[in-house]
């Protein structure tokens, strides 16, 4: 059926070989087709382990080798068409299983005719995982829309848009030109929050774009909304899923700030260790919160299957209350464009650049903080 709406699917991306994840798929699942194969082979069920022994003495060398291999190039498989990258594979695992097949016979002796049965072993397993990630890559591209239609639903309130007009509104007359960058941010907000939002962007946009909302939020808020960032040792170039700290914001603000008479801190520490970007959110929490604390396990659930999309399992996200605070730990791999990871998309899709905010906004002065 033709579609109302002309659309232009992306191509399903090759999968990151350098993902944790992706690289255990691959390990157990050429493992089970080793023995499935050489349960195949083996006349009785006494001779199977014989048979998998038989098998892994050549197969097992040759996937390791073939798997660093990958993990090496696969900033240049990502770069290129997915039946390209497919077909340079299938190329790398005949030459490798010859290379190890030569290896291996000079150091021990092997079965006769194993050299070809190994080669069709091995282009046989390389083919089927291709397919199978080739499959989950498809099952998982709609879960990344419907992710983002949740996390648009989950983040733009009514309440949060008709609060800001009102802001925008008392200032137009005792401060116009307070009133017109208050605009601008609100412009900028929405521009991306209604923007496409599967690619990955600068850690640095996304920051930029929270101090526009929460110089919104201070708009409405005043002096009860205190922010403290923690920058000095931000990778601004480690590139994240658009909309990862916003909605946490804008949690930390409703069920932090508002429930509170008097001011209140939200803190924003965020920085690299061992490989990994660490974002550390603290705001105030108090137990009789009431309504204000309801609903907020809902936007922490959405963000986390946004991670999983984008990082599979080298990405978490984990929460806690300490005392009278409430923690948001966020861990994602270091990627940046510069270094082997995508490049991010520019034009709408990225936040706007900073601009000046008030110093309750901006949080004043930046230092790093470890977690604790």
């Amino acid at each position: 059926m033709q579609p109302i709406i002309g659309q232009n699917p992306e191509p399903i991306p090759f999968p990151d070989l350098r993902n944790l994840g992706t690289t255990v798929r691959i390990l157990m699942g050429a493992n089970l087709l080793f023995a499935v194969g050489a349960l195949a082979r083996a006349s009785r069920w006494e001779a199977w382990p014989e048979q998998l022994l038989d098998t892994v003495s050549i197969a097992e060398p040759h996937l390791l080798i073939e798997l660093a291999l990958l993990v090496t190039a696969a900033p240049w498989l990502g770069r290129i068409s997915y039946r390209a990258a497919g077909g340079a594979v299938v190329g790398l695992t005949g030459a490798v299983g010859r290379g190890t097949e030569l290896l291996l016979g000079g150091l021990l002796p092997l079965p006769p005719g194993s050299a070809p049965r190994h080669a069709v072993l091995g282009l046989a397993v390389a083919g089927a995982l291709l397919f199978y990630l080739h499959l989950r890559a498809k099952a998982l591209s709609p879960s990344i829309n419907e992710a983002r239609l949740q996390a648009l639903q989950a983040r733009i309130r009514p309440h949060f848009l008709f609060n800001s007009i009102n802001a925008v509104l008392s200032l137009i007359r005792a401060d116009p030109q307070r009133a017109e960058t208050a605009l601008e941010d609100m412009a900028d907000l929405f521009r991306v929050l209604m923007s496409d939002n599967r690619h990955l962007v600068p850690l640095a946009d996304e920051v930029a774009l929270c101090r526009q909302y929460l110089a919104l939020e201070h708009l409405r808020l005043g002096d009860r909304l205190r922010v403290e960032w923690h920058l000095n040792s931000m990778p601004g170039d480690a590139l994240v899923p658009p909309l990862l700290l916003q909605p946490l914001l804008e949690n930390a603000v409703y069920h932090g700030i508002e429930p509170m008479t008097a001011p209140g801190a939200v803190s924003i520490n965020i920085f690299s260790r061992d490989g990994q970007v660490h974002a550390i959110l603290r705001n105030p929490y108090r137990a009789e919160g009431g309504r204000h604390h309801a609903g907020n396990k809902m936007a922490l659930g959405n963000v986390r299957e946004r991670l999983a999309l984008h990082f599979d399992v080298e990405a978490d996200l984990q929460s806690r209350v300490k005392g009278d605070t409430y923690e948001v730990h966020i861990r994602i791999p270091y990627r940046a464009a510069g270094r082997g990871g995508p490049a991010a998309p520019g034009g709408d899709d990225a936040a706007a650049p900073d601009r000046g905010r008030s110093p309750a906004a901006t949080g004043g002065g930046e230092r790093s903080e470890a977690p604790t």
